[in-house]
């Protein structure tokens, strides 16, 4: 098997047939194009086994799908670079050398980062014992090189009897992988998707809850109240919440814990970690050691 090691990794409401899989390219125009073929590709009718991988690497521009689903489950499990994932009332982002995890016959949509390296796993549904919602997933050394070698084989090797035995000892330990639900309620009503795009386009927008009301043109109790029936949790949670899922983002990519409270607006190192630690009931540094 190849070492993972050695290798540099939303928003239409249409229904796509659970045929072809085929990404597009984001930016100006993003228009679904049905004529790039290869590894952004994947017919989902034809699968050959239990569970299928499928390797994808961007260049300099970001790629994604538009909402669509599948019946088999769908494991992104990212090498390097984002992969953000909006299910139905949610923002998922994949943790870095991580995975996330969409169970069958849920709408998704996908967008993979520039200069993005990552493995997509298909799993049908009776395959696994697998979580019923989405989930963060911890992927092991043994998982990730199983998948990666998985993505490796030519068509037509998936059922032959390695593969086979491979694929038993894969499902098995995806489903042992430790889950974590990390993610951030959306909306899709007007106003506070406008706010949730400038958010996640600047983490460190410090604009108060009553700033944002008179933005979006209305009262700071009403968009409270609007946040509260949307997403239910306070203006205020909700904010900590996607700076929460950003600064893990760039933690598990490698930037310092000094660099992440910068780079999201905090008045000092420690009013970062006092707020990490508050939420996910550690330091920065003793989480990260965990996970590794």
């Amino acid at each position: 098997m190849r070492n993972a090691t050695d290798e540099s990794s939303v928003d239409a409401r249409i229904r796509m047939p659970a045929g072809r899989l085929n990404m597009r390219k984001s930016g100006q125009d993003e228009r679904l194009s049905t004529h790039r073929q290869g590894a952004w590709t994947f017919e989902f009718d034809k699968m050959e086994a239990r569970v299928a991988a499928v390797r994808i690497r961007t260049e300099a521009i970001a790629e994604g799908l538009p909402a669509h689903q599948h019946p088999q489950g769908q494991l992104a499990m990212v090498l390097c670079g984002t992969v953000t994932c909006e299910v139905p009332g949610a923002l998922w982002i994949a943790p870095l050398h991580g995975g996330l995890w969409i169970p069958g016959g849920v709408p998704h949509s996908l967008r993979v980062s520039a200069e993005g390296n990552v493995c997509f796993l298909f799993v049908e549904d009776a395959a696994a014992a697998m979580p019923q919602t989405c989930c963060s997933l911890s992927v092991s050394p043994l998982l990730r090189e199983l998948i990666l070698y998985l993505a490796a084989l030519p068509e037509g090797a998936q059922r032959e009897p390695q593969a086979l035995r491979l694929h038993a000892v894969l499902l098995d330990q995806l489903a042992r992988m430790p889950t974590e639900a990390m993610h951030l309620p959306v909306s899709e009503e007007p106003r506070l998707r406008r706010l949730i795009d400038a958010l996640m386009r600047d983490p460190a927008d410090r604009t108060t809850a009553a700033q944002w009301a008179s933005r979006l043109a209305m009262s700071e109790r009403t968009l409270t109240r609007l946040v509260q029936l949307e997403a239910g949790m306070s203006f205020g949670r909700w904010s900590q919440r996607l700076r929460l899922i950003v600064a893990l983002q760039w933690l598990t990519a490698g930037l310092s814990v000094q660099q992440v409270a910068h780079g999201l607006g905090y008045d000092s190192v420690s009013a970062f970690i006092a707020m990490f630690k508050k939420a996910m009931g550690q330091p920065p540094a003793r989480y990260l050691a965990r996970r590794r």
